[in-house]
């Protein structure tokens, strides 16, 4: 009985969540604690990631750094989101990850949080993310891309066609009006980034 209500439970969820017409809906948690209306970025361009502080993919920090130093002016913003799920590649406190990412990268740009971006206890946000963009594929020119892509293949030949974040420094890109237009995997380039969030500045 305890698993008929979770999973109806669970429904009731998502159905909230596809019944959101864009990003302002949700709330999330800053690195202090407190509560963040995703409605505070209303009107600019976002771009939503979930990162990792020992992963292959972490030298992406400084390439996210040097968007927003150029386009933050324009009205672009960049939300990190620390993740632990994959590889558990973000342990530490988010302090801690604060302190690690300011100090190597000297990011500028807003920390929220820890969150989990799939499973039972994923944030509502992260939900809505995916259902407006699912797994755009790994780049399989790329060495890391390749390995991922074999590594997922093995595991489920259908892995694709999952909407969940598949790894650290996935990326969504937000409009003005908090639509989800595009879905970034790690593997996708800071300048195939840039090209497309030009159009929406």
């Amino acid at each position: 009985m305890r698993k008929i209500l979770w999973t109806l439970l669970l429904l009731l969820v998502a159905v909230g969540t596809q019944a959101q017409k864009n990003v302002y809906g949700f709330k999330v948690v800053d690195e202090d604690g407190k509560q963040v209306k995703m409605k505070a970025f209303k009107g600019k361009v976002l771009l939503i990631v979930n990162t990792a502080t020992k992963c292959g993919f972490t030298p992406q920090y400084k390439e996210l750094e040097a968007l927003y130093e150029q386009y933050r002016d324009q009205g672009f913003e960049i939300l990190d989101f620390p993740c632990n799920q994959f590889g558990q590649q973000a342990p530490g406190s988010i302090e801690e990850i604060h302190a690690f990412c300011t100090a190597t990268f000297n990011i500028q740009f807003p920390q929220f949080d820890k969150i989990e971006v799939n499973g039972p206890g994923e944030s509502p946000l992260y939900t809505y993310l995916k259902s407006q963009q699912g797994f755009a594929g790994f780049d399989l020119g790329n060495p890391i891309g390749a390995r991922l892509h074999e590594s997922f293949s093995k595991r489920d030949p259908d892995y694709a066609k999952n909407p969940d974040i598949k790894w650290n420094f996935t990326k969504f890109l937000i409009d003005r009006k908090g639509k989800v237009v595009k879905r970034f995997e790690p593997t996708a380039t800071s300048e195939q980034i840039e090209a497309e969030m030009k159009k929406l500045l």
